[in-house]
């Protein structure tokens, strides 16, 4: 792409957006008219979803907007900005779950994947990030800094985090992949020391589940949802699946566990909407681990009607297909907006599934967090901090 037609996309853009009144310095604006024909000798065609979409070679981290509306979402300052980073482990991998109490933010390291070093022999670990730390830092330089993490010392019943939500009636409550023969399972942690840990499901009537790998609490309720692909197999750790990929309801106070969705390759993320109406389910179905990547398998991310008396999931649809990797860890903010870790970074969309904008990292980002100081981004082996003015929908329980 030559200066002059790199020019002439930031000069449209800037004009589509003047009606908002707001400008973000260091943002890519992006015209998708701009790129409906490309034409037989484009020179950028991506035959990998590996690979990102960035027309404009703009060097990562930064704010990509495809549309104004995203603005409303970043404010007029926002920033992407690393917090923690250790090159050679992958300790920022999933399961963030933000104590505004303590304004901690809980996560899990990678599992069996790349930098994880975990397995069938050895256990993920689970660390915390203090974000009253993060923000004196922030505010001495305006530059990157590199907060210590510090992790948690859990019990052996915890094995393999990969999801997680709350606070759940003031303690964490994570999703476990389970390791080897141990089960995978739902367990109750104290965010406090010593970390107090209570095991609440680990079967289904007698049958191990595959590898869960993420939760949510139903709005307004304290029922559990949750999914449960086969990675734990797929990345080496798990013994190959004894039942289908599929989306889970467990309701601890009868015990009652049953399944509200299937038909998936790998369900992945899992959300709600602020009124719990509607349920979205991410499928990574093109990620294989040891099988490989297939592009023609889902990279998608569904989106269901919740039933008001069953609470199973109909009426399923398509919201969004991912342009980058697939779509993985998924939360929604307070206006109804959904953010999901993809091959590229965080990609956000509106309520009607449009494509609005991108936190771009150029990397593989599995989960993110809303947190008092903005949105803090997983990305294996760093965490950001992208300061935007839109606020987390409530995920507490009481």
């Amino acid at each position: 792409m030559t200066k002059s037609a790199a020019g002439a996309i930031l000069t449209v853009a800037l004009a589509a957006v003047s009606y908002t009144k707001a400008s973000l310095p260091g943002a890519v604006y992006i015209d998708p008219l701009l790129y409906t024909v490309v034409g037989a000798n484009y020179t950028k065609w991506r035959n990998s979803s590996a690979v990102g979409f960035d027309p404009t070679n703009t060097p990562p981290p930064f704010i990509q907007v495809f549309d104004p509306s995203f603005l409303e979402i970043t404010g007029p300052s926002a920033t992407i900005r690393s917090i923690a980073s250790n090159p050679g482990f992958a300790f920022a991998h999933e399961a963030p779950i933000y104590v505004p109490d303590l304004n901690l933010v809980f996560f899990a390291s990678n599992a069996g994947g790349t930098l994880g070093y975990s397995g069938w022999y050895n256990n993920s670990v689970v660390s915390m990030i203090n974000m009253t730390e993060v923000d004196m830092a922030l505010a001495s330089t305006t530059g990157d800094v590199n907060i210590q993490v510090q992790t948690l010392d859990l019990s052996d019943a915890v094995q393999m985090v990969n999801g997680g939500t709350g606070p759940y009636k003031g303690d964490l409550l994570f999703v476990t992949s389970g390791r080897a023969l141990l089960p995978p399972s739902i367990v109750r942690v104290n965010p406090n020391p010593p970390y107090n840990t209570t095991v609440l499901l680990d079967n289904f009537l007698g049958r191990q589940f595959n590898s869960l790998n993420d939760v949510k609490i139903l709005p307004g309720t304290d029922i559990m949802f949750f999914t449960d692909p086969a990675y734990g197999w797929l990345n080496g750790f798990r013994p190959e699946p004894m039942l289908p990929s599929q989306v889970y309801r467990f309701d601890p106070s009868t015990g009652q566990v049953r399944v509200v969705a299937d038909q998936f390759v790998h369900p992945n993320g899992i959300a709600f909407t602020p009124d719990g109406k509607t349920a979205f389910i991410t499928d990574t179905g093109m990620l294989g681990g040891f099988l490989g990547t297939n592009q023609t398998l889902p990279a998608t991310i569904y989106q269901f009607d919740v039933n008001p008396s069953t609470q199973s999931f109909t009426n399923r649809r398509v919201f969004a297909y991912i342009d980058s990797g697939a779509p993985d860890g998924i939360q929604l903010d307070t206006k109804g907006n959904v953010y999901a870790g993809c091959g590229d970074g965080i990609n956000v969309w509106n309520v009607e599934g449009a494509l609005i904008g991108k936190f771009y990292l150029n990397s593989t980002t599995a989960e993110l967090m809303f947190t008092k100081s903005g949105l803090v981004i997983l990305e294996e082996t760093s965490m950001y901090l992208a300061n935007i003015q839109a606020q987390g929908m409530t995920l507490a329980a009481l």
